[in-house]
């Protein structure tokens, strides 16, 4: 049986990032995949009950979703509001689903406060990156899920078949 992929649902073409776009990824070998049943596109932040669009939001003080799956980092929004509930709702509504799914793989937006899997922004709301993952990408790792960011992406086909 061929693996299945959680994607982000930017990267699937939902407009579901904060400014109410799309990232829509498009490569010959996802397409497939769709074709074949095996993507389940999913956005954490819009499941977990945040609009479209939505004040952006990052991890404060240089810190990565696994401070925030450990209660020492937070997520907040440009104008302070504390968003980290509503992010690890979405974390684990993801990881639920990708466990029903049987999904050993996900390819997630990289940058995001959620998705994240090889760099954030730094939470000053600046536009400087710094390494670290998301919430969502953390809890999928911690749980044995490998995450893929799309400059990745020729990494996830060998995988993927």
């Amino acid at each position: 049986m061929k693996p299945t992929l959680l994607i982000s649902g930017c990267l699937s073409g939902q407009p579901v990032r904060y400014d109410g776009t799309a990232r829509t990824l498009l490569q010959d070998s996802l397409t497939r995949w769709q074709a074949e049943g095996r993507v389940i596109a999913f956005c954490p932040e819009t499941a977990a009950g945040l609009p479209t669009p939505r004040p952006p939001a990052e991890i404060i003080h240089g810190r990565d979703g696994a401070a925030v799956l450990d209660g020492s980092g937070r997520v907040c929004e440009a104008g302070g509001r504390d968003v980290s509930a509503p992010f690890l709702v979405g974390a684990y509504q993801a990881l639920d689903l990708a466990r029903r799914h049987g999904c050993r793989f996900a390819l997630l937006m990289d940058g995001s406060p959620s998705c994240g899997s090889s760099f954030i922004y730094d939470g000053q709301f600046t536009g400087t990156r710094h390494a670290g993952q998301g919430v969502t990408a953390a809890l999928l790792r911690r749980n044995g899920i490998a995450v893929y960011a799309p400059i990745q992406f020729s990494c996830l086909e060998a995988v993927m078949g």
